[in-house]
């Protein structure tokens, strides 16, 4: 189950983050080209038509009239081709006023030629067949009426039929509600049966774009970890010779030697390392379940010891939300399995509000009845804007890559750090929110879902238990 509801916020996060916003709020798919191209198919359709009637047959009909709608919509293709790019994508309102704009033109013609008399009105249904390939439903159903009650108007108020020789051709009633009925029948069916078959279309794409969005995301960390396992084999042989080598110095050196503390300290960070490298072969030791089981304060602590021999303050604050009522179920603490994963996720978080705050950095981790919170803040310069809402992406980093030198090597990063860290956090359950303080430093704010963060690995349902 844990499993499954990774997955599945993965999807949901992928979904978010390929799909473009109007493929996901059903927007319009009609761009601006498409529709003054079929629409000067349309003005050519109709010219040809009308000449060839009025000046070929010698049909009677109003040709002043007649030619004056059609080259309106030619003005009107030549304006928009002047104003606006032919990539412009439509919105749906606009797409909606364009296509209502071809159905009540095309309603002018046939109102000139006999209305529904005219054999040419089942092209009624074309600008509906278009929107219910490209938009939105609700625009669909406002064509489509539009489209059937200018076919009602027709059945009644047109022009005489033009017919040879200056003579009228009157056919009777039921044929015109036939041929209406024709008409809105063609509406509603092809209507529907377009709609349909785009909205497969777009749902198609939609999932392919998640699944997509999902297998790349699931690539990247497969590669993190072939080179996690490949640095803590490459790696062991030289930080063996280090701790040799500082071994035997430190067997040599007085305790008054200036740099017996230096070979103390790199002593220490030697074995430190292969303890982390141990970790990423998968050679680490199971923590007995009892010993594993910590409140939240005790989380924190862990995440924090590291990092508390650097001069900046971290000051940190845990309790309950506010308003929680002493020995309530929202004042109790939470108590999580140790999850090496949320560890490294959130003492990443501190390490980087620690990199770039100007005095303190801030951990603040309160809970409700609801939600485990923990909020991660700096006092520095907060996060550039325009690389805000693309953090947590791999190899995207706030640490400019110019000041890289043998004076400065830890002020660059390949922008790996957060995006394994939010991974492994919202594996956990978690969701992360970024954003920059209003009295200035960034903030990063992690929640979970209590029965969530209480789980533990590998149950189906949180079994919160007291703290031993």
């Amino acid at each position: 189950m844990a499993a499954l509801d990774n997955s599945q916020t993965a999807s949901q996060t992928a979904r978010r983050a390929t799909v473009p916003e109007w493929l996901r709020a059903g927007e319009s798919r009609l761009r601006l080209q498409t529709i003054v191209r079929l629409r000067w198919l349309a003005v050519l359709g109709q010219s040809i038509t009308v000449i060839g009637a009025y000046w070929v047959l010698g049909i009677d009909l109003p040709i002043g009239g007649c030619l004056a709608v059609i080259a309106l919509s030619a003005w009107l293709n030549v304006a928009l081709r002047i104003r606006y790019p032919a990539s412009q994508r439509l919105k749906s309102n606009y797409a909606l006023m364009m296509l209502g704009y071809d159905i009540l033109q095309l309603a002018a013609l046939l109102y000139l030629t006999g209305g529904l008399e005219n054999p040419f009105a089942f092209l009624l249904i074309a600008p509906v067949t278009v929107s219910a390939s490209t938009l939105p439903l609700r625009i669909t159903v406002a064509l489509g009426v539009l489209a059937i009650g200018a076919a009602t108007l027709l059945t009644t108020f047109h022009y005489p039929l033009p017919w040879f020789s200056h003579s009228t051709l009157d056919l009777p009633l039921p044929y015109v509600m036939g041929v209406w009925a024709a008409v809105v029948s063609g509406i509603l069916f092809i209507g529907f049966y377009s709609w349909r078959t785009a909205e497969e279309g777009r749902r198609m794409a939609e999932a392919l774009a998640a699944a997509e969005m999902v297998l790349a995301r699931e690539q990247k960390l497969s590669a993190l970890d072939g080179l996690a396992a490949a640095a803590a084999h490459g790696l062991g042989t030289p930080l063996a010779t280090v701790a040799v080598v500082t071994k035997e110095l430190l067997r040599d050196a007085k305790p008054d030697d200036p740099h017996y503390d230096d070979l103390v300290l790199l002593r220490a960070q030697a074995e430190r390392c292969r303890q982390i490298l141990s970790e990423l072969a998968g050679h680490g030791e199971q923590l007995d379940i009892i010993v594993s089981r910590m409140p939240v304060s005790h989380l924190i602590e862990e995440v924090v010891a590291p990092h508390r021999f650097v001069d900046l303050p971290i000051e940190v604050k845990t309790g309950p939300a506010e308003g929680a009522e002493p020995g309530s179920a929202a004042a109790r603490e939470p108590v999580a399995q140790r999850n090496p994963g949320v560890i490294y996720g959130l003492g990443n978080l501190v390490e980087n509000a620690i990199d770039f705050a100007a005095s303190k950095v801030e951990v603040d981790a309160h809970w409700s009845e609801d939600d485990v919170t923990v909020v991660v803040a700096d006092d520095g310069s907060g996060f550039p804007p325009d690389v805000l809402e693309q953090l947590g992406e791999p190899f995207i980093t706030t640490r400019p890559s110019e000041s890289w030198d043998e004076e400065a090597p830890d002020d660059v990063g390949m922008g790996l750090g957060f995006f394994i860290a939010k991974t492994l956090l919202e594996r956990s359950g978690a969701r992360l929110e970024l954003a920059n303080r209003p009295e200035g430093g960034a903030m990063v704010k992690v929640v979970w879902p209590r029965a969530k963060f209480e789980q533990a690995p590998g149950k189906d349902v949180a079994e919160p238990m007291p703290f031993i």
